[in-house]
């Protein structure tokens, strides 16, 4: 029996947290799932609504097939098993922005079945999370309630819009693994580019579902697989963010916690998260299945395709973030932590290993994780907008390798170019400004001769205190305004100092 990943203590003894998590994912396509409207976010209010998404009698729905290759991209990402058989059922309930009284869904049989990720968690250690399904549905309109005092409106332009609901197995255990597996699930989708992950947009939010448990439940029900060890479970619905998603599993683990040790229960509601105050609130009780009257949708067939295509899908595509992350450790010599910065986004590992080209792939990955990322996250720029390209810092760094240039210098060009005072080739930069390395030995000694001459105590010092040494190393890079190769530099000075 394993011991618990994590306790909670509460008043009357030690808890467990349970949680999985249904992303939605919105199918990056250019029309939805079921019409040839546009699936393109900022449009006016109904400006992209067909027939079929206004639910106008008699129009029928017919399936899009690209939609239908990029959830199968995104099942093969998740090392899941692709369903060659499954159909589309309809989920009744009524809103407003449900024109048809029911959603198109998949119920009993998905397209894609049971998987598994890896996520990595502070400390360098990492857990797999197993997914449950994923399964095509179409999205809903958007009610909108501040545009008149007594009246609401109604947005349909999401209305038919593709998304994939991706169902996590109950296997994380904290807030913690909650919101590395949303971060981790929605870098998936990015470098297979199944869906944008824009949060802010909507095209992807996470419903979280929490409960808690006695201390060895948790086991319990690995060995069991009854439900009943974990407790009566919340779904907070819509959390667009991967912090939101951390602050509302600790919120509710401790809330539910206060509960059950002051004698209540907990009820099997729906809430919404209040990022203003960090708390939750009740908007509904929760459906269960059978409360939605699922049935076959009539208007569509089973969906059904070989294995060839799938097979096909799959060699299309691109390396995955984990094989990535090994790749740079072995390739390139990168501790893990660096690997999993440098490939956690597609667009940084590309940029990484344009610096590294030709370069020491441990120096390039210190400039980007360190200078680059730094400036930008200062600038409050993405890699996109960096002002130096990836081939202007590959050659800055190849100044520093051919000891053109010390790695302070290079600081320094660095920042010329990043704050637009400088633009075009390192090298030209360098030659411009008169900021090339003194490597000739003979000027450097003469600069230390006469730094000595005029320290006596701080010679008599460093022979007493070894460690002062730097002062000498200091006072000769700055005389020589930061040219001097700090290499020739320590060694002279060793030599001269008689220190080893």
């Amino acid at each position: 029996m394993s011991e618990p990943r994590k306790l909670l203590q509460g008043t009357t003894g030690d808890w467990e947290v349970v949680v999985g998590l249904e992303v939605h994912a919105q199918v990056k396509s250019t029309s939805k799932l079921f019409s040839g409207a546009s699936a393109a976010y900022g449009a006016g209010p109904n400006e992209h609504v067909s027939l079929v998404d206004a639910a106008m009698p008699g129009m029928l729905p017919v399936i899009n097939k690209y939609c239908v290759e990029q959830a199968i991209r995104t099942g093969l990402g998740l090392n899941a098993k692709i369903n060659l058989w499954s159909r589309f059922d309809r989920k009744n309930y009524f809103y407003p922005d449900l024109p048809q009284g029911y959603q198109i869904s998949q119920f009993k049989d998905p397209i894609v079945g049971e998987g598994e990720i890896e996520i990595e968690l502070e400390g360098g250690e990492t857990q797999t999370i197993g997914v449950e399904r994923l399964h095509l549905e179409q999205d809903a309109g958007k009610s909108i309630h501040d545009l008149a005092p007594n009246a609401s409106y109604v947005d349909l332009n999401r209305s038919g819009v593709a998304l994939m609901e991706i169902v996590s197995k109950p296997d994380m255990r904290s807030a913690e693994e909650g919101a590395a597996y949303f971060s981790k699930i929605r870098t998936i989708v990015r470098y297979l580019g199944t869906c944008d992950g824009n949060m802010e947009e909507g095209s992807m939010r996470a419903d979280v579902n929490v409960s808690v448990c006695r201390a060895g439940n948790y086991d319990k029900f690995r060995e069991t697989g009854d439900f009943k060890y974990l407790g009566t479970r919340t779904e907070t619905k819509n959390v667009n963010s991967i912090r939101f998603t951390r602050q509302v599993i600790d919120y509710e683990a401790r809330r539910q916690i206060e509960v059950l040790e002051s004698g209540g229960t907990i009820d099997q509601d729906t809430l919404l998260f209040d990022p203003a105050t960090g708390e939750t609130r009740t908007m509904r009780s929760k459906e269960d299945a059978h409360d939605y009257r699922y049935f076959p949708d009539p208007d569509l067939l089973p969906l059904e395709f070989d294995q060839a295509w799938v097979d096909e899908i799959k060699a299309g595509l691109p390396e995955l973030p984990d094989a990535k992350k090994h790749r740079f450790m072995d390739e390139y010599g990168l501790s893990a932590y660096d690997a999993l910065v440098l490939a956690a986004d597609k667009q940084k590992a590309a940029y990484f290993e344009a610096v590294a080209k030709g370069n020491n792939g441990k120096l390039a990955a210190n400039w980007v994780t360190g200078e680059l990322f730094g400036a930008l996250n200062k600038a409050g720029k993405e890699i996109a907008d960096s002002p130096i390209s990836a081939e202007q810092l590959g050659r800055l760094i190849g100044l520093i390798k051919d000891q053109t240039i010390s790695g302070k210098i290079a600081k320094d060009v660095f920042a010329l170019m990043f704050d637009g005072e400088e633009a075009g080739d390192p090298a030209d930069i360098v030659e411009r400004r008169g900021l090339k390395q003194v490597t000739d030995t003979g000027a450097i000694e003469k600069v230390i001769d006469e730094i000595i001459t005029a320290n006596p105590e701080q010679v008599a010092k460093v022979k007493e205190k070894p460690k002062t040494f730097g002062w000498f190393v200091g006072q000769v890079m700055k005389a020589m305004q930061g040219k001097a190769n700090p290499q020739a530099v320590n060694e002279i000075l060793k030599k001269k100092l008689d220190v080893e």
